[in-house]
């Protein structure tokens, strides 16, 4: 069995993740309403009633905007974090007790034969992580909502065949923006969100020759493009050797547009 997996959705307006191994069928995230994420699914010829479970990475409502009801029509069970569940259990409506799980902090689990790896990210939310995805030697790592790399965060995601990894905003359209001073300070600051050239700085440090694919992933609508994004990052990877478009392919990311499934 291999990893094939999907970025259904990415960016501040929602976002949502789909990585399968044989029979399981994991979502991640469920930032958008039911029927667009039911229309994602589609975009990518995954039924929604094969779904095995939904992984939460932190309460913000892009994403668990349609957690509830997906979690609800689907009758699937939903792992978070004990302090996120306190964060998001009251904006989700009424699950049943059989519907609710803990996946703590730095923690493995195994479901199906995909070891799935918890990390801590310093976003501003109640205890935020993200995922890495394990099985017969591949492993993909889905890295955003951050506001810097830490070395523990490229200790555990380093060496993956896949990675789905922030590249919100460019720092110089953030600062001239629109954003009030505050908003501009959140994101920029160690709890907000990575920039493009703080992206590519720390994908320099984890990338290794099985490396096959790179998602630029949450790109600010208002503060970013994908052309500048896509450019900014291979720029500063190719000073650091990187292969970029031969040896390493750099793939967008959309809020409305699935990307075709791949197979690690």
């Amino acid at each position: 069995m291999t990893l094939r997996f999907s970025v259904l959705a990415s960016g501040s307006t929602g976002n949502a993740f789909y990585i399968e191994s044989g029979e399981e069928k994991i979502l991640v995230d469920a930032g958008l309403s039911g029927k667009r994420i039911e229309g994602l699914l589609e975009q990518v010829d995954v039924d929604p009633t094969e779904l095995t479970r939904i992984l939460v990475s932190h309460e913000h409502s892009d994403h668990i905007k349609g957690l509830g009801i997906v979690a609800r029509r689907y009758k699937l069970p939903i792992y978070a974090n004990e302090k996120t569940w306190n964060a998001m259990e009251g904006q989700l409506g009424k699950l049943s007790v059989d519907q609710k799980f803990h996946f703590n902090m730095e923690e493995t689990k195994s479901f199906g034969g995909i070891d799935v790896e918890s990390f801590a990210v310093s976003h501003d939310a109640a205890e935020p992580m993200f995922y890495t995805f394990r099985n017969n030697g591949k492993k993909v790592a889905l890295v955003t909502d951050l506001g810097y790399v830490s070395e523990r965060i490229k200790k555990t995601v380093e060496d993956a065949d896949a990675y789905i990894f922030e590249s919100n905003h460019d720092v110089s359209m953030l600062r001239m923006g629109r954003y009030p001073w505050n908003v501009k300070r959140r994101i920029l600051g160690d709890s907000g969100h990575v920039s493009n050239e703080d992206s590519a700085l720390a994908l320099s440090d984890i990338l290794t020759d099985r490396t096959k694919r790179i998602y630029l992933a949450h790109l600010s609508l208002d503060n970013n493009m994908k052309d500048l994004a896509r450019m900014s990052v291979k720029n500063v990877l190719e000073e650091r050797g990187f292969e970029i478009g031969s040896r390493i392919e750099l793939h967008d990311t959309d809020p409305a547009q699935a990307t075709p499934i791949y197979e690690v």
